[in-house]
C-alpha cells in the first residue's frame, strides 16, 4: 500500500505521518516513511529544513533523508527512481510506505506516470551562460514567453530548474508543463491525505519558525558547511534561509534581512505550494492539528 501525506511547508505533514503510523502499527500494519522533501536529502542541513531528528521518529523507519553531500546535485529523475526502488520493496515486505514531503515535483514523479525528457549538454551550456551573463531574470523571461505556466510555478531565481525548463522544451517541442499532465495516470494505486492550514494562521506560523531556525543555529549549521562546499551545491545551496544566511556570514545582510527574506521566501513557496496540492484529485482534506484526522485516515486504509 501506498500512501502519500502532502501539504505546504508548517502544516504538519511530519507529525500527522507519525501519528498516522503509530496509529496503524496499533492494528498490527507496519508503516515506513519516505521522504518527499529536497532538502531533507542532505546531510548537515537539518534545522533550515526541520528534519526530525532520530530520536524524534518514534522508531518508525524513515528514508531519503541524509543520503547527498551539499555539493551534490539532486533531480527529480533521479529521486523518482530512488523513492519508487523503496516503494516497491517496503510493500513487498508487507508495510505500508507513506510518502511525506512539499516538494510537489518529487511528490508527482512517484505517484503518478511521470516520464522525463532526456538532456543535452549544448542546449543546456547555452542557457546557464545566458545565467551568468545576464542573470536568472533573463531566463525567467525567456520561459514566461514560451511556458507561463512553468515559469509562473519556478519563480524568477531557481536558475536550475528554469534552465531545465528551457531545455525540455527544446528537445521537445512542448512546454515542460505540458509534459506534466493535469490528470496524469496513477505508477500504482495510492491514497493521498493532505494537511492544510488558513493562509492567515499559516503565514505568522511560517514567520516564527524562521526566527526559530536563526535561535535555533541556523547560521551556525551553514558556517559549518559552508567548507564542505554549500556554496558550489546546485541544489543545497540555494535553499531557502542557507543562502540567506550565508549571506548574513559573508557580511552582505544583517542578521534581520537575513530572516526577513528568508521569511518573505518560505511564504511564497508555501502559496506555490499549496497551489501544486490542489490540483491532485481525491485528497482526503484536514485542518493541522486535527485530532480526528488520524482516525479518518486510518479508517479509510484499515476499515
Amino acid at each position: 500500500m501506498l500512501v502519500s501525506i502532502v501539504g505546504a511547508t508548517g502544516t504538519g505533514k511530519s507529525a500527522f505521518s507519525l501519528d498516522l503510523a503509530a496509529a496503524m502499527a496499533d492494528r498490527g500494519q507496519a508503516v515506513e516513511v519516505v521522504n518527499a522533501d529536497a532538502m531533507q536529502l542532505y546531510r548537515g542541513m537539518d534545522v533550515g529544513t526541520a528534519k526530525l531528528p532520530l530520536t524524534e521518529r518514534r522508531g518508525i523507519p524513515h528514508h531519503l533523508l541524509d543520503v547527498l553531500d551539499v555539493t551534490d546535485e539532486a533531480s527529480v529523475e533521479w529521486y523518482q527512481r530512488e523513492a519508487r526502488a523503496l516503494v516497491d520493496d517496503i510493500v513487498a515486505r508487507g508495510a505500508v510506505a507513506v510518502l511525506v514531503g512539499g516538494s510537489g515535483l518529487y511528490v508527482s514523479s512517484v505517484l503518478f506516470d511521470f516520464r522525463f525528457p532526456g538532456t543535452d549538454p549544448v542546449i543546456r551550456a547555452q542557457y546557464e551562460a545566458i545565467a551568468d551573463v545576464q542573470g536568472p531574470g533573463a531566463l525567467h523571461d525567456l520561459l514566461a514567453e514560451r511556458d507561463p505556466a512553468s515559469a509562473t510555478s519556478i519563480g524568477r531565481f531557481n536558475v536550475r530548474r528554469l534552465v531545465r525548463a528551457l531545455e525540455v522544451g527544446d528537445l521537445t517541442g512542448r512546454p515542460l508543463s505540458g509534459t506534466l499532465p493535469e490528470q496524469p495516470s496513477p505508477w500504482r494505486p495510492s491514497t493521498v491525505f493532505g494537511v492544510a492550514e488558513e493562509r492567515p494562521v499559516l503565514v505568522e506560523r511560517l514567520d516564527r519558525r524562521v526566527e526559530q531556525m536563526w535561535r535555533g543555529g541556523l547560521v551556525d549549521e551553514v558556517r559549518d558547511l559552508l567548507p564542505l562546499g554549500l556554496e558550489r551545491g546546485v541544489t543545497a545551496g540555494r535553499a531557502i534561509g542557507y543562502a540567506q544566511a550565508a549571506a548574513q556570514i559573508r557580511g552582505e545582510l544583517t542578521e534581520a534581512e537575513a530572516i526577513d527574506a528568508t521569511a518573505a521566501l518560505t511564504r511564497r513557496y508555501a502559496r506555490r505550494q499549496a497551489s501544486w496540492f490542489r490540483r491532485y484529485d481525491d485528497v482526503e482534506w484536514s485542518r493541522s492539528g486535527d485530532a480526528r484526522a488520524v482516525d479518518r485516515a486510518v479508517a479509510r486504509l484499515l476499515g
